[in-house]
Parts: structure tokens; C-alpha cells; sequence
């Protein structure tokens, strides 16, 4: 079970933004590998082509 606080929500865009407490979050680092699902939204969010929908962090 995921809980999430949304900080942010624009209704007449569709859009929001969430904070996610997991358990077993840590924190990722530079030149780690990780495995993700993205997608391409069509538009640029914060500048980015992309955004990423579910990143999960490899074993050492």
C-alpha cells in the first residue's frame, strides 16, 4: 500500500502533483540503476519530453 499527500492539483488541466511515502524508500544516487516506466505526454512538463511513471531501484 502506497499513501500519497497531493500537494499540488490543477482541475482544469488534469494534473497534479503528489508526495509518496513507501515503505522502503530510500534514495537514489548518481550512476545507479533503476528500472522505470515512462511516458510521453505530449507536451513539456517542467521543461522535460518525458516523465517517468514507476521507477524501481536494482539490487546492488
Amino acid at each position: 500500500m502506497v499513501t500519497a499527500t497531493v500537494r499540488e492539483w490543477n482541475g482544469e488541466e488534469g494534473w497534479g502533483v503528489l508526495d509518496i511515502q513507501a515503505t522502503g524508500f530510500r534514495t537514489l544516487s548518481p550512476g545507479q540503476q533503476v528500472d522505470l516506466t515512462w511516458e510521453a505526454p505530449g507536451f513539456k512538463q517542467d521543461g522535460y519530453d518525458y516523465r517517468a511513471m514507476s521507477i524501481v531501484s536494482r539490487p546492488a
